[in-house]
């Protein structure tokens, strides 16, 4: 669904000309449309994940490391960061 979207927005359509077009493929809502804020998330998750791709890296990592019961030390700041 997110593919679609991406395409059609790119192609100039608003996310209300698109989501009646979408359909949900699974789970409790199969079959049914996303809710307009649905794809709004999405596509902003979307941008956050193409912005910043190291951070979500990281963040799956320390989840990860959650998971087998490590927990992440601190990070030191990147050069980015030391800026700010």
């Amino acid at each position: 669904m997110l593919h679609t979207a991406l395409r059609r927005r790119a192609g100039g359509e608003s996310v209300e000309q698109i989501q009646p077009d979408l359909i949900i493929p699974t789970g409790k809502r199969k079959g049914q449309n996303p809710s307009v804020a649905s794809i709004y998330r999405a596509l902003a998750e979307h941008a956050k994940r193409e912005a910043y791709p190291e951070a979500v890296e990281q963040a799956h990592a320390d989840f990860t490391a959650l998971q087998v019961g490590e927990v992440p030390g601190p990070r030191p700041a990147t050069s980015d960061r030391a800026s700010l």
